[in-house]
């Protein structure tokens, strides 16, 4: 079970230099990619940059949320303030690239909360606290769901090989 606030309220066709604008491709490493997630939008990149998120918080989105590049730093540095995406689907690529950062995301083609809204994540569910409406989650497949809940494609992979080496 999973629970939070809604921290950003997003539409559909969010594109991931919307998420980490194209100008700072040169910084690729996870550590310091947080600190340019939303940069166009000062306010919610000061707020983040200042801590006042807390982990476990919600971003929502509509449809299509990640589409354009393939630009992995877009899921690092949402992924970098422990944040979980709920959006009604992903593209392709963003979603991937979520999956082997270990980006927290849950696609739920009915949610509707605004920002501000408590959500509660749990039996396959988006509970929204606020409106007291409940909605279904779209499971991801067991194997790429494995890969997200151990931290990304790396961390997986090394526990995979740990336990086939004990």
């Amino acid at each position: 079970m999973t629970r939070g606030t809604v921290v950003l309220k997003l539409e559909d066709d969010i594109s991931t230099d919307i998420i980490y604008p194209g100008r700072f491709m040169a910084t690729v490493l996870p550590s310091e990619t947080p600190q340019f997630a939303f940069a166009d939008d000062k306010v919610f990149n000061k707020t983040l940059n200042a801590g006042q998120v807390p982990a476990g918080s919600f971003i929502v989105a509509g449809d299509n949320f990640g589409c354009g590049s393939s630009r992995e730093q877009a899921a690092s540095c949402i992924k970098g303030y422990n944040i979980t995406v709920v959006a009604r689907n992903f593209a392709r690529i963003f979603l991937q690239n979520s999956i082997n950062v270990g980006l927290q995301m849950i696609i739920c083609p009915e949610i509707d909360a605004g920002e501000g809204d408590e959500l509660e994540v749990r039996d396959k569910r988006v509970l929204n606290l606020t409106t007291g409406k409940s909605y279904a989650i779209e499971s991801l497949p067991q194997a790429r769901q494995a890969i997200i809940d151990a931290g990304g494609l790396i961390p997986y992979a090394r526990h995979l090989l740990m336990e086939r080496a004990a």
